[in-house]
């Protein structure tokens, strides 16, 4: 702790901040998975153990303070086109995810994750870190109802009338106000500040108050919470409905593992970046073991009943905020996961208007990087510029690092400069490419 210029008390306030803005993935992740079939109060259950086993294992075998938990957008796509457009069962899809966190652990061990992310070109590493950061933010402005959709115009300034708009906005101007008066603990302030005046004020959509009063303690037996959905995952039928199953499956496969590793690997190099990880090379010194704790992470939550366990990105990024620098900040987040399972409806308070104004602040941190990248470049700005607008208007993480990298690799071999271009860079295009092609194809 004193070589990262911190102590247990920080840690400790840092993991406790990450966890409030985690707390979300108990609520969302039962209801969206209920869907397929799947007991809510087990997959409750499943989020939450498996997040802390994650957690533990990055802590004591990396020591970043990274946040591991099932992952969202990857929940949508298990209940939804796995189990809905392709038609598996929720036992089948677990058992996808299964294989895929298997492979990822596999490409770790031999060594693949390291070259991987040590292969991004400079400019991207930078571009990741920034383009997340606009991602964390309009998830939080959009989570508040600051930003809106808009059949006509895409999206909107949300109802200023309405009370949680006005107190997610009073949160970011509170939070950013603590920050700037180097206030410790600034972000846990505002999302404990917010989550006490939600009980104050009601939502006029539903008529109930922001943030409700759920009772302390839930007491559940583990052994009978986790029956529904432990060791459930089986392979029985998962390739007998034909080539074209076949196909999907093997397509669904690829597509947990494309997610996992990419979007494992993008919050890695821009979390690391802006928590100071990353070595003068530019490069990541223990990526690779942090990237098998997130590959067999994928792998634990599948044995327990959840989709694809990963690095949560813009809540790790809350506490590194804090002044989080060490594993014991994720074995913090570790403790409050399996903590939750008894005050579950004292943590589920916490509404989506409080954890906003700690997105949208980390969002302004992550930016900073952009300054080291020479925008006077087309070459440079070009792949930095699709980096960011892609993974922020399409919501996804991976897709930004995708077309980052192809509009990379064009830009340098119009630029004459395609034999400068490194081993790895060339394959992640092709590799890139064939996704692509895939997604034509399958989707």
């Amino acid at each position: 702790m004193k070589e990262n210029q911190t102590n247990v008390k920080t840690e400790v306030i840092a993991g406790l901040t990450t966890f409030l803005t985690c707390t979300y993935i108990l609520a969302v992740n039962p209801a969206i998975l209920s869907s397929t079939g799947m007991d809510s109060k087990a997959v409750l259950w499943a989020t939450a153990i498996s997040a802390a086993i994650a957690c533990f294992a990055m802590g004591l075998l990396t020591n970043f303070p990274f946040a591991l938990a099932p992952a969202m957008g990857l929940n949508a796509y298990f209940a939804y086109t796995v189990c809905g457009a392709l038609g598996l069962s929720w036992q089948n899809a677990l058992a996808c995810v299964f294989v895929e966190g298997v492979t990822f652990s596999i490409l770790s061990v031999i060594g693949v994750q390291d070259k991987i992310v040590n292969g991004i070109p400079e400019c991207l590493k930078q571009a990741i870190s920034a383009a997340i950061g606009f991602f964390i933010a309009f998830s939080g402005l959009h989570n508040a109802g600051i930003i809106m959709y808009d059949p006509d115009n895409l999206l909107q300034l949300g109802n200023l009338r309405d009370p949680g708009v006005i107190l997610a906005l009073i949160g970011i101007l509170l939070t950013a106000g603590l920050v700037i008066k180097r206030v410790k603990g600034a972000i846990l302030i505002g999302i404990l500040g917010i989550t006490f005046l939600g009980l104050l004020f009601k939502n006029p959509d539903t008529g109930v108050a922001y943030t409700q009063w759920q009772g302390l303690i839930a007491i559940e037996n583990p052994v009978k919470a986790l029956a529904p959905t432990f060791g459930q995952l089986t392979f029985k039928g998962l390739f007998e409905g034909g080539v074209a199953t076949t196909i999907g499956v093997l397509f669904a496969i690829f597509s947990f593992l494309f997610v996992d590793m990419f979007d494992s690997i993008g919050v890695l190099v821009g979390v690391g970046i802006k928590a100071g990880f990353v070595n003068e090379k530019g490069e990541l010194p223990g990526a690779g073991k942090a990237l098998f704790v997130s590959a067999a992470g994928a792998a634990v939550g599948a044995i327990f009943g959840t989709q694809t366990v990963t690095v949560f990105g813009a809540e790790s990024t809350t506490g590194i905020a804090e002044g989080g620098r060490t594993g014991l900040t994720a074995i913090v987040i570790g403790v409050f996961f399996l903590l939750s399972l008894l005050f579950t409806p004292l943590f589920l308070m916490i509404p989506g208007i409080a954890t906003a104004p700690a997105l949208v602040m980390v969002g302004i941190f992550m930016i900073e990087p952009l300054m080291h990248v020479d925008l006077g470049d087309t070459k440079i700005a070009f792949p930095v510029f699709i980096c960011v607008a892609f993974m922020a208007f399409t919501f996804n993480i991976a897709y930004g690092i995708l077309f980052g990298l192809l509009a990379y690799t064009g830009g340098q071999v119009f630029a004459g400069n395609a034999k400068k271009l490194s081993v790895p860079t060339w394959i992640l295009s092709a590799v890139f490419m064939l996704y692509l092609v895939l997604e034509i194809i399958f989707r």
